[in-house]
């Protein structure tokens, strides 16, 4: 039993040996021919992403840009003449008691971090 269990291994294995010399060349060939169409689809991929990054995100980038610069020029002009009309000082907001609540006080005084007396209500008033 043991002879003839040895020999059918033996038979098998012979064929799965031939059989495995003759494939590595398909196998090879086929292995470089889809290497080298990842490779194709990496460079039109990557072709593709540098014209949207040219031609479309870069131009929408500056016009966003000449928007903005605009909307705060005419919002500068606004502040100016709010100046002009009160003699060189902003109005103060309307003392709502809805603004401005403070349940704890900052550990640094009554405005916030981050304060601006140009444009920002002065808390230590209030």
């Amino acid at each position: 039993m043991y002879l003839v269990r040895n020999t059918i291994r033996t038979g098998l294995r012979a064929q799965s040996r031939r059989f495995a010399t003759e494939t590595p060349i398909q196998t090879k060939n086929a292995y470089l021919a889809q290497i080298e169409e990842v490779e194709h689809h990496a460079a039109q991929t990557t072709e593709l992403w540098r014209k949207i990054s040219w031609y479309v995100c870069i131009p929408a980038i500056a016009v966003c840009g000449a928007w903005v610069y605009n909307l705060e020029t005419e919002h500068k002009q606004h502040i100016e003449h709010l100046r002009a009309e009160n003699d060189g000082v902003l109005p103060q907001p309307p003392s709502y008691e809805y603004l401005n609540i403070r349940r704890k006080p900052f550990p640094w005084g009554r405005n916030s971090l981050f304060f601006n007396s140009e444009v920002q209500k002065d808390m230590t008033d209030a």
